[in-house]
């Protein structure tokens, strides 16, 4: 859970995602659930689960906040972790039910047979990854920002052109990544981490301007891991929104299930009340144009 210092230090009220979400649900045919299987029913005793009873879910390791908590996913702290269990509560499992294992990011968008039922790590639902696995409807709707370190070249620039000539990087295979590539279009190579932590030591050694990151780890970062660290601004949307997904096994008998479950969280509130508790709002961050 963030501190109190970290979290009042974060911009406010995320009033408006969750109703741009559900709009966008509606509209954007990129966020409709991979059809899988049929599965008859969706109740607990039905469910085809890895293991009877019981529902698997996965992450990376490590879990990074703001959407989880001490790199425990199992405590229920954090937007993603909290998401995962009122998912599983939808679908009829206690949290006693919910076995946590941990997957890299890489190996789980890779094809070929997966170790959970369903995946919580910001993955960014796309076309190139539906060929690989399943997604659910959307439970975020997504904004990729770029922080600079103390000192930076880039602080305090307000378009796209003036971050072309930076030393940027990204996780490895993030649409963070892809945005560097496709939105900023660097002159210089991006360079390229296993890791968030890997991306934001090389900043804080001085071997980056800037890294890019979804906005609500952006906020986290500057607010409590990374001093005089800065938010320059979020980057434009390419193309249809971006927004994460549960992921599944590609034609997972799940599917369905937990993408309705996503749904009904949605509908009943549930989405917009976490994203108040755990992520901050984009007020008063600029956009780079």
């Amino acid at each position: 859970m963030l501190s109190a210092m970290a979290r009042r230090s974060l911009p406010v009220a995320l009033t408006t995602a969750t109703v741009v979400l559900a709009a966008l649900v509606g509209c954007a045919p990129q966020t409709q659930p991979t059809p899988g299987p049929p599965q008859a029913t969706c109740t607990k005793a039905e469910l085809k689960t890895r293991t009877p009873g019981k529902l698997t879910i996965a992450t990376d390791d490590p879990a990074y906040a703001p959407w989880f908590a001490d790199n425990l996913p199992a405590n229920g702290k954090g937007f993603e972790s909290a998401v995962a269990y009122e998912v599983a509560k939808q679908l009829g499992f206690a949290r006693i039910d919910v076995q946590w294992v941990r997957v890299k990011f890489d190996t789980a968008i890779a094809p070929g047979p997966k170790e959970f039922d369903f995946d919580v790590n910001q993955f960014s639902i796309t076309e190139e990854r539906k060929q690989a696995v399943d997604f659910t409807s959307p439970y975020y709707l997504v904004r990729q920002a770029v922080v600079a370190g103390k000192g930076s070249k880039i602080t305090g620039r307000s378009q796209l052109a003036d971050l072309q000539g930076a030393k940027l990087g990204a996780q490895v295979g993030s649409t963070s990544y892809q945005a560097i590539t496709d939105v900023i279009k660097p002159t210089v190579k991006p360079q390229v981490y296993n890791t968030n932590d890997d991306a934001k030591k090389a900043l804080q050694n001085g071997q980056l301007d800037g890294i890019v990151v979804d906005l609500p780890t952006a906020f986290y970062i500057t607010s409590a891991e990374i001093k005089d660290a800065t938010i320059v601004g979020q980057l434009p949307q390419v193309g249809l929104p971006e927004t994460f997904g549960l992921l599944l096994d590609k034609n997972s008998p799940l599917t369905g299930c937990v993408s309705g479950a996503v749904d009904a969280l949605r509908s009943n509130g549930t989405l917009g009340n976490l994203e108040k508790t755990w992520l901050s709002e984009v007020a008063g961050v600029p956009d780079l144009t």
